[in-house]
């Protein structure tokens, strides 16, 4: 039902490759793919990480059921 996400395991492999920016993506298993609470906070975390480390977040998608994903930038939500 949850799963901790720290910016240390997101932008480590990131840092390793000298990425110019990032993509989250992540699944509900419920199919559901709108995004709670703990999403958004998540992605405003990250979005304030990688603005310090020089590397931005592109995207937040979370993805449900086949064919359903919602996009945190289609949103205008990042």
């Amino acid at each position: 039902s949850t799963s901790l996400v720290h910016p240390r395991e997101v932008f480590a492999a990131a840092l390793r490759e000298a990425a110019a920016s990032i993509v989250v993506v992540h699944n509900h298993p419920s199919g559901d793919p709108e995004p709670s609470p703990e999403d958004h906070e998540v992605t405003k975390t990250l979005k304030e990480a990688g603005k310090l480390l020089g590397i931005p977040l592109d995207d937040h998608i979370v993805v449900g059921s086949p064919g359903r994903f919602v996009s945190f930038r289609r949103r205008g939500m990042l």
